[in-house]
């Protein structure tokens, strides 16, 4: 099923929640009110309420929420309900670190597939995968994997989105720092660390 006039914002809170239930499951909870869960992913009970309502009714009055249903659905519609593929390009100390990272494996994601242009990193192997040279992206349509994480330089970060959706990648985890254009089909979200980071100082008091 597809969901029309979501707000991205919404989309974005669903894994929060999602994480949220998990920690709640793994303290022996079963079932979990809209508050309680708001005091786990610091998120205000009508907010939860709002984002869940745009995909249907999933508590019981005086009840709340049945976790394990709920972790399910949210999954379901996500769709974390299977095994999602992915592949990283860019094995420099961030792209290292990404791939060592465990928390992927608590959303299905399995990253399968590690490239970079570097010769002395090609054929080095991290966590099991074989860092493979950039210009077999191309092999990524014939393996099925339709997701990307982009850890590389800005100056080839454009060029890299470009092979990126040759290759049929439908989604771009961009943690290069700048801006990448890509057609319609193709999902981009972009994580710059340090421009974050600089909103940061507007929000502490003058000392």
């Amino acid at each position: 099923m597809r969901y029309r006039r979501i707000p991205d914002e919404t989309i974005r809170r669903l894994p929060i929640y999602l994480r949220g239930l998990l920690l709640a499951s793994e303290r022996g909870r079963r079932s979990i009110s809209s508050k309680k869960l708001a005091d786990f992913v610091g998120v205000n009970p009508w907010q939860i309420r709002k984002d869940f309502s745009y995909f249907g009714d999933f508590g019981t009055r005086g009840v709340g929420y049945n976790i394990e249903k709920l972790a399910k659905e949210i999954k379901r519609i996500l769709k974390l309900d299977v095994g999602q593929k992915a592949a990283l390009v860019g094995v420099g100390n961030l792209g290292s670190a990404i791939l060592t990272h465990p928390g992927f494996g608590i959303y299905g994601f399995d990253i399968t597939a590690a490239f970079d242009v570097n010769p002395k990193k090609v054929g080095r192997k991290i966590k099991n995968i074989t860092i493979e040279d950039v210009s077999k992206l191309r092999t990524l349509k014939r393996r099925k994997i339709k997701l990307a994480i982009m850890a590389v330089p800005r100056q080839v970060a454009q060029e890299t989105a470009d092979a990126l959706v040759k290759a049929s990648i439908k989604g771009i985890l961009n943690l290069s720092p700048c801006y990448i254009a890509v057609p319609k089909k193709v999902k981009v979200i972009t994580i710059d660390i340090a421009m974050d980071l600089a909103c940061l100082p507007y929000y502490m008091p003058v000392s």
